[in-house]
């Protein structure tokens, strides 16, 4: 045989042999593709192209979105006939541009909304028709801009209090406790196929997740939409357990889809017994109430990570109803859990540290699934 043969003979058996296919990087979004989308609440610097740490841990670990806070109507509806929409516009771009699936965060809610929304030209507390009118502007006109570009929709937020009962806000002293299913009517109208969603803080206690069942079936039973609710996970290291956050998970998704909407676990001491998100609380910053500004001790790393694990094996085994989970901010530094609620306190809540860094955390929660 020649050996023009021979070196053929070789060339194909290389051409042919199987090629070691290059090892696809672990991901947050890419670990949990088979559960629910994995993501993250930005603000505004983290889609308008400024923040050079965060936006490449956004694109590359999360498929998801939520805007901290450029769809709130203080933020979006500041004035009577103004509305400020671009920062609304680069966060849904921002998402289409990189295939997430996009949460709008909040239509309508008793904070951040500004005084004006409830008084008449003259500061006069506005009737019942009139601010049902301004609702419904203010869902129409936001809703219906980005129709069938943003997925999902915070509708109405922490409308209840601890114990199931309705928060006695600006909302139900005026319009009374129908404006939530309202809030809905007007959101379902203005873009029929969005998820519209109920979300509130601290539903792992019992009587508050009662109040959220009774609250979603009897707008339900009206015939209005509402997909589902969103358990907003701000969460500490001392709890919940992941057993209570479960028992509300189990009735809920009798009731639709279940989101974890605005997770991160605190690491820090309790400034008070309070285990809300109630942003209007607030305590003076003491020296006991700081104490990791040079870093965490490996045995609170250890603590956060043993939390964090138990909500995500709670997370997974209800995947048939969980459909996202997101972490409120993407670094630690980016937390609000720094200024809330006491202000210049150092936490580290979340899973990616101040320079960008997978923590530990990040890492033991991308291997989770694969040992499942």
């Amino acid at each position: 045989m020649s050996k023009s043969f021979f070196l053929f003979l070789a060339a194909l058996i290389v051409t042919c042999s199987p090629q070691e296919k290059p090892e696809t990087e672990q991901t947050l979004a890419s670990a949990y593709q088979d559960y629910f989308y994995i993501g993250a609440a930005l603000n505004t610097s983290q889609y308008n192209g400024t923040d050079q740490r965060g936006i490449p841990i956004v694109k590359k670990h999360f498929n998801s979105i939520t805007p901290e806070n450029d769809l709130k109507w203080d933020r979006i509806h500041p004035q009577p006939n103004r509305f400020n929409f671009e920062e609304a516009d680069q966060f849904v771009e921002f998402g289409e541009k990189n295939d997430m699936f996009i949460v709008g965060h909040v239509l309508v809610w008793h904070s951040q909304t500004p005084d004006w929304v409830f008084e008449d030209e003259n500061g006069e507390e506005l009737s019942r028709e009139a601010l049902l009118e301004r609702m419904e502007n203010h869902i129409t006109t936001i809703v219906t801009r980005y129709k069938g570009r943003v997925n999902g929709w915070d509708v109405v937020n922490e409308a209840l209090n601890d114990d199931g009962s309705l928060r006695e806000s600006k909302w139900y002293q005026i319009i009374g406790a129908d404006f939530i299913a309202k809030a809905f009517e007007f959101a379902q109208a203005a873009d029929p196929d969005a998820e519209l969603y109920y979300n509130d803080y601290s539903l792992f206690l019992p009587e508050k997740a009662d109040g959220a069942v009774r609250l979603v079936k009897e707008i339900q039973e009206q015939g209005i939409k509402v997909t589902g609710i969103g358990i907003q996970g701000h969460y500490m290291i001392g709890g919940p357990s992941g057993e209570e956050v479960e028992t509300s998970i189990k009735k809920f998704k009798e009731l639709g889809v279940v989101a974890i909407t605005e997770l991160d676990v605190d690491v820090l001491p309790a400034a008070f017994q309070f285990m809300g998100a109630d942003i209007s609380m607030r305590a003076d910053l003491r020296d006991e109430l700081n104490p990791y500004t040079e870093g965490m001790p490996d045995s609170i790393k250890q603590a956060q990570i043993d939390r964090y694990t138990e909500y995500f094996e709670v997370f997974m085994r209800h995947r048939d109803a969980i459909n996202r989970v997101t972490t409120w901010g993407v670094t630690d530094g980016d937390s609000w859990k720094n200024g809330w609620p006491v202000s210049g306190r150092t936490n580290y809540a979340l899973l990616f540290d101040r320079q960008g860094n997978e923590k530990e955390v990040a890492k033991v929660l991308m291997e989770l699934p694969s040992k499942k």
